[in-house]
């Protein structure tokens, strides 16, 4: 009967025994576990040459995450996995072992620990570090060299200065590599140029879509006593090295075998006489000049716009033609490309009161040349 009550104990021992260790089991009787990191993120940046995403560039990793503070944290590890969780492996053709520490902000004072590739972590005299937003750009990390990979980082905060021990706070954050987008385009050889009586401007920009009919009429009969008038317009742009040169061609004005004599120098325009001639300038009323004219538009600056009108073309109130002559080109400040800047032709007639009557013409062909 004793044996019988002993055998009875030492199985309900064996029941407390197995109803302890199943406790035990399903209810720690201390419960320790890290805090979330929250408000984490990694942002790829791009490196010298590399974009933030590319494939195997060298780029820089900027995380920013809040730590929940209240502990004194040592070292901050940043290990890269394929995962988000279990066993970490270190994804294909990532390096750390160049990381730098390029910028940090809130919890400051760390410097970089490089040596385990995949693992690197920062490092500090251990200090308490309040609940606060924090930003660490890691530099010269070369990205996985997997094409479209999403990768995981996990963050883990440590008391010990070497990133050993129980995480105090943990958390991860995700990125991705990235297939470069390559876009290719060819800017040829060009030259845009136009004339007309009028060119106008589309968003401020010469447009020689816009350009008028080239047959003009002058502004009145001709005179011994006055100056007869018109004007044409031409637009010019280039990417030449060189720029462009702008001549103009053709004979004087005549009317059968009667003409009007070009002038073949610059020099005022004089009632009474005969006299066919142009410049590139806005011109002021004078006792023998006609207002007529403006300045080229827009106007030249020496770096994106360097029209510019030449020699005997480019006197106020003084006036020349000769066919063949170089009467703008893009040398201002230098020879070179252009943007479309607009030239304002002004033809001047003078007659003597002996000029035979009829009706005068002239075709006029103005050339654009640009030197590559």
């Amino acid at each position: 009967m004793k044996k019988h009550h002993n055998k009875l104990i030492q199985r309900l021992f064996s029941l407390l025994a197995i109803s302890t260790l199943l406790l035990v089991q399903f209810f720690p009787l201390s419960s320790v576990g890290a805090s979330q990191i929250t408000s984490r993120s990694l942002t790829l940046v791009a490196g010298a040459t590399d974009g933030g995403s590319k494939p195997g560039g060298v780029v820089g990793h900027n995380f920013s995450f809040t730590i929940p503070g209240g502990s004194d944290v040592g070292s901050i590890k940043f290990l890269y996995c394929t995962l988000a969780g279990g066993t970490c492996v270190t994804p294909t053709g990532l390096v750390t072992t160049s990381a730098t520490i390029d910028n940090q902000t809130g919890a400051t004072g760390f410097t970089m620990v490089n040596t385990t590739n995949g693992e690197p972590y920062l490092t500090r005299v251990a200090a308490n570090i309040t609940a606060q937003a924090v930003t660490y750009l890691l530099g010269s990390v070369t990205n996985p060299t997997t094409t479209n990979q999403t990768f995981y980082v996990r963050i883990s905060t440590y008391a010990s200065e070497d990133a050993t021990g129980s995480p105090i706070d943990t958390g991860t954050v995700t990125a991705s590599t990235a297939t470069q987008i390559v876009l290719d385009g060819i800017m040829p050889e060009s030259l845009v140029f136009c004339t007309g009586a009028l060119i106008g401007k589309t968003d401020g920009v010469p447009d020689c879509a816009t350009a008028t009919s080239g047959v003009i009429s002058f502004n009145q009969l001709f005179s011994p006593t006055d100056t007869a008038t018109a004007t044409s317009q031409m637009a010019a742009s280039t990417n030449a090295g060189s720029g462009y040169n702008i001549t103009v061609n053709g004979p004087t004005l005549t009317s059968g075998s009667n003409t009007i004599t070009a002038m073949g120098s610059a020099t005022t325009s004089m009632k009474g006489v005969s006299q066919f001639g142009l410049n590139l300038k806005e011109n002021t009323i004078t006792a023998s000049n006609p207002a007529i004219g403006i300045e080229i538009d827009l106007e030249s600056n020496g770096t994106n716009l360097k029209g510019q009108a030449l020699t005997g073309y480019n006197t106020q109130d003084n006036f020349k033609f000769t066919t063949g002559d170089s009467v703008a080109d893009s040398a201002y400040s230098g020879a070179g490309g252009t943007d479309a800047q607009i030239y304002t032709v002004s033809y001047i007639v003078n007659v003597p009161g002996s000029q035979p009557a009829g009706t005068y013409t002239t075709t006029l062909t103005y050339i654009c040349t640009p030197t590559y």
